[in-house]
């Protein structure tokens, strides 16, 4: 498919959208036995927290309890009979490691903070226009639903709409682009007869004033 006919003349595939690596991969389900396991795990731990009434925190907090005294048991039974301890790495944070990680936070947060002076200030409308937007729509979703059916399904739209894209490009794109003339047409009907009608009316009333 030629990237003239693709929608709005984009050059790029969809995989290259998606980064064209292992994460695009997954997405469009090349890599299909990651892609399956991923929604099965995200579909049990959606039953388990739905059904079973577990909060994150509880759940994280039991099994790191449980977690913890298996290890426990291990090694002190290990030194009474003289068995090997438990096979752990060794848990350490190198200096540089944590040097990256501070420094992508700074990073982030300075390039937020800085986003969120302009809105402050007024000095980009579009932007405060496109974030009130955004914040307007997750309050409403988030009044509709948990945070954890609204990931979940948030997943489940990550994992399907794209592949489902990719395998009828062709006919959504021309059927989008058709829609997109129509809504072309009306608008400029609208502007023509509404806006045109109104835009008369109040120089014919500056004109009597």
């Amino acid at each position: 498919m030629g990237s003239s006919s693709r929608l709005f003349n984009r050059q790029r595939t969809v995989h290259e959208i998606f980064g064209g690596g292992f994460v695009a991969d997954v997405i469009l389900w090349r890599q299909m036995n990651i892609t399956i396991g991923i929604l099965l795990v995200t579909l049990s731990s959606w039953v388990v927290f739905e059904r079973s009434g577990y909060t994150l925190l509880s759940l994280v907090s039991s099994v790191l309890l449980l977690l913890a005294v298996i290890l426990f048991l291990w090694a002190k039974s290990a030194a009474i009979l003289n068995r090997p301890a438990p096979p752990l790495p060794r848990l350490h944070l190198s200096e540089e490691t944590v040097t990256e990680v501070a420094s992508l936070i700074r990073t982030r947060l300075n390039a937020l903070l800085s986003i969120s002076q302009d809105i402050a200030l007024g000095k980009d409308t579009k932007l405060f226009l496109k974030v009130a937007a955004y914040l307007l729509l997750i309050s409403v979703v988030g009044g509709l639903t948990d945070f954890l059916t609204l990931g979940y399904a948030s997943l489940l739209i990550v994992l399907t709409i794209p592949v489902l894209y990719e395998r009828y490009e062709d006919y959504l794109d021309r059927y989008a682009e058709m829609v997109l003339k129509k809504s072309h047409q009306l608008y400029l009907k609208v502007d023509v007869e509404c806006i045109g009608r109104v835009q008369n009316w109040i120089l014919e009333r500056q004109k009597l004033s």
